[in-house]
């Protein structure tokens, strides 16, 4: 085969990964994988896939693919395909403006949407490690030890005597993997990196996995973790009561059910009494519905046969009441901490229809802010590695989670609530109100 038609068969591939990550298809569900990792990788390393295929144009041109018309048609269909990849990356610098729009409404003015550059440097030329952080590897968080009852530590890294004397705020980060597999090392890296050298704790935990595992270990793992966090991670200078949870997919669906169901003895056996409260969550392209009750997922839907089988282990039909239960959607309630819902457009795993029903729900009963930022172009995991809309979107998710740990807790604000309610005294006696403690849940 000539120069040409080498060409034109590169071409075409070329174009097809480019019309996948534009156009993703759900169906048939033997290809959802295939098509997923293609659409992904294509999409988020798009700027990458520019240029291997203008280098790969420049060396079929100049071994003469030009020279009959294999070759012409594939120029043309390279060309295309570079318009498309060129739509990807100008969607993806629009992650600011998108969160910037979505955080400013929600926040009622009290957002910073000052921008910042963005770090092509981070993008280009990605590290995984970064300097200025430590990370303390393997903390058992349950007194049982279990391989997966770990977590990793990272924060700033300081000399012996220039440590802060204020506690740092604490982020909790749960990975996903379909609650079968994944690891607190393969996820939340380019999130928790970035936080720790801005002075952040972050606490990366792994959970029992299925299908040994049964829902909800998997809740009650990530709860014991939590619970671990708020008694231990003084001692690794951060604060147990500015704690913001976050997690993908699974881990998303997780960090959900941490951030609705604060304090509920059903997910807490043998730690009822732990304040299991955080001060925000922030759930990127989640699952919140195990029923599926809006029918989002179709007839055919490959995460209900997981569940039955693998996960939950129970039919859905027979005993929907469990599956309604691990539901964030059914937990919904107007004492539900401040949350930011990040999701992809184009996400093919788990839909995005879902997650803005979930959000319509929750805002229609909570008393605090419930954001919502819904990425253009944008697929499943889109934050895993350092990605033009990835770097830009820890940007902001660090810009909410600031502005949560900023504010007042629950139970400082119940305080300060009694303390305006409670009579004024008259300055010529010595009677004194005293304010009420505040108490879990």
């Amino acid at each position: 085969m000539d120069a040409a038609r080498w060409f034109l068969v590169a071409s075409i591939v070329g174009l097809a990964f480019t019309v996948n990550a534009l156009r993703p298809h759900r169906r048939p569900v033997f290809l959802l994988g295939v098509g997923f990792f293609s659409a992904w990788l294509t999409t988020e390393l798009a700027i990458f896939h520019l240029a291997w295929q203008l280098v790969a144009t420049l060396v079929f041109i100049s071994a003469g693919a030009l020279g009959s018309w294999p070759g012409i048609l594939g120029l043309v269909l390279t060309l295309i395909s570079w318009i498309g990849l060129g739509s990807m990356v100008a969607e993806a610098l629009r992650t600011g403006s998108v969160f910037d729009a979505a955080l400013t409404d929600a926040l009622a003015g009290s957002y910073d949407a000052t921008p910042h550059p963005v770090p092509w440097a981070s993008v280009l030329f990605p590290k995984p490690r970064r300097s200025g952080v430590e990370r303390i590897r393997n903390v058992p968080y349950h007194r049982d030890r279990a391989r997966r009852h770990r977590l990793d530590i990272y924060r700033p890294r300081f000399p012996s005597d220039a440590r802060p004397r204020s506690l740092a705020p604490v982020l909790l980060q749960i990975h996903g993997g379909a609650w079968m597999i994944g690891s607190k090392e393969q996820q939340g890296l380019p999130l928790m990196y970035p936080l720790a050298q801005h002075g952040w704790v972050c606490v990366a935990t792994n959970y029992r996995l299925s299908p040994r595992a049964t829902w909800p270990d998997h809740l009650v793992d990530c709860k014991r973790a939590l619970a671990w966090v708020k008694e231990h991670i003084a001692e690794y200078g951060g604060d147990p009561d500015r704690i913001v949870v976050t997690g993908g997919s699974a881990g998303g669906h997780l960090a959900a059910m941490i951030g609705l169901t604060a304090n509920d003895e059903r997910f807490q056996p043998g730690f009822e009494e732990v304040d299991t409260s955080v001060r925000a969550f922030v759930p990127m392209y989640a699952v919140y519905d195990f029923t599926d009750r809006e029918g989002f997922r179709g007839r055919r839907d490959p995460l209900r046969r997981a569940l039955e089988r693998l996960i939950v282990k129970r039919v859905r039909d027979e005993e929907f009441a469990v599956f309604d239960l691990a539901s964030p959607m059914s937990h919904v309630r107007d004492a539900a901490p401040p949350c930011l819902v990040v999701h992809g457009a184009l996400d093919t795993l788990a839909p995005v229809e879902e997650a803005r029903h979930f959000v319509g729900l929750l805002r229609a009963v909570s008393t605090e802010p419930v954001t919502y930022v819904e990425l253009p172009g944008a697929h499943h995991a889109f934050d895993v590695f350092a990605s033009i809309r990835s770097v830009i979107a820890v940007d902001r998710i660090e810009r909410f989670a600031t502005w949560a740990v900023s504010r007042p807790s629950a139970a400082a604000a119940a305080v300060s609530a009694d303390d305006d309610d409670a009579p004024v005294s008259d300055p010529t006696t010595t009677g004194r109100t005293e304010p009420s403690r505040a108490r879990r849940g």
